[in-house]
């Protein structure tokens, strides 16, 4: 078994794709989305025949919330989803913030205080840009130098009462959750912990325990659980000397072509794990993660395997696509490649140019 192809499929990256941007979303439980724009093509490129304005649409529609979830990091979320996740996920992540806090000289009275500010500036629908909800809190006499701003924000919306609305032109805004998004019904924590290990291993099998506990902040015990309350929906696998689980039933991939993808930074391919050897060369990494510094650069994939990076650079009436393989691409991976950039381009709404590094920019049509 190929992990990093039966990865590729379960993800919705190759193969059968999304009907619709929420269907992508839910599929993987949650998507890791503090880079907005790269977000919106990891959804866009797990859905069929999606543009940029149809996953913004998709936001706007309240099919979708982009809030902090899992691990302190901003996702996108199904909104059916958002309210069970956030119960189950965020109070681990806001006790292990502890220490933060107490340096930045946050409490809870002080938490207390900010979430009544932004409940009476946000209340009747208003929508508010990050500058807004801190002018609010200063107004309040509430600091927001340093990071107490961030921490206060990305409280409220761990505790539940606010989320990203729609962007005000590049400014991201908030919203009350309860506003936004309609109550739906909690799920006992049992449930709650077989869902989301159901969500996961089906979505980003083969994966093991590990890379669960990893991903969402569970803890072994938790999976444990999780798996145990799973049932018959996933199986077991052991490859190499590690046990893996996986769904039962993996769509096969065509091998009649390379299958290329331009995927973006923080893609779920590749955060989604804590071992990532199966689909990155610990060789390449620091060419993905300069520095190790948290910043992922956008990749390019080949048969499941990250074969190198790439940028883009915006025009009024096109997109340059720079990519920088980490070895020479085949006549037929080139050829796969500039369909990647075509659908990357036909998703932006733009003509599409491909370039190398020192190459002359070219169409790809």
């Amino acid at each position: 078994m190929s992990i990093a192809l039966s990865r590729l499929m379960n993800q919705r990256i190759a193969g059968p794709t999304c009907a619709q941007p929420g269907d992508a979303v839910r599929w993987l439980g949650a998507l890791q989305a503090q880079d907005y724009r790269g977000a919106l093509w990891a959804i866009g490129l797990r859905t069929a025949g999606a543009t940029e304005r149809d996953i913004e649409q998709a936001l706007g529609e309240r099919a979708i919330v982009r809030t902090w979830p899992l691990r302190g990091t901003l996702h996108f979320v199904a909104s059916q989803d958002v309210r069970w996740l956030l119960a189950l996920l965020t109070p681990r992540v806001i006790a292990h913030s502890a220490g933060r806090y107490r340096q930045l000289e946050l409490d809870e009275a002080t938490f207390d205080r900010s979430k009544e500010v932004f409940a009476r500036a946000l209340q009747g629908g208003q929508q508010l840009t990050r500058d807004e909800m801190l002018q609010a809190l200063a107004q309040a006499n509430i600091a927001t130098t340093g990071q107490r701003g961030y921490h206060l924000l990305a409280r409220a919306a761990q505790d539940g009462l606010i989320c990203f609305g729609v962007p005000r032109g590049k400014q991201q805004t908030f919203v009350l959750l309860d506003e936004w998004v309609p109550e739906s019904g909690g799920r006992p924590r049992e449930e709650a912990l077989a869902e989301l290990t159901t969500r996961y291993f089906t979505s980003h099998g083969p994966a093991t325990a590990q890379d669960l506990m990893h991903w969402s902040g569970l803890t072994a015990a938790e999976v444990k659980t999780g798996l145990g309350a799973a049932g018959q929906a996933l199986t077991r696998a052991t490859i190499g000397d590690q046990v893996h689980w996986l769904p039962r039933e993996t769509p096969a991939l065509s091998r009649d072509a390379p299958a290329v993808h331009l995927l973006p930074g923080f893609d779920e391919y590749l955060l989604g794990y804590r071992d990532r050897r199966a689909v990155l060369d610990p060789a390449h990494a620091p060419r993905v993660c300069p520095g190790n510094n948290g910043m992922f650069n956008s990749t390019l994939v080949v048969d499941g395997k990250i074969t190198g990076v790439w940028k883009r650079t915006l025009k009024k009436a096109a997109v340059i696509i720079e990519v920088t393989p980490f070895r020479p691409l085949t006549p037929t991976e080139n050829q796969a490649l500039g369909a990647a950039a075509e659908r990357y381009g036909a998703f932006l709404g733009l003509p599409v140019a491909l370039a190398q590094p020192g190459a002359v920019v070219l169409p790809v049509t």
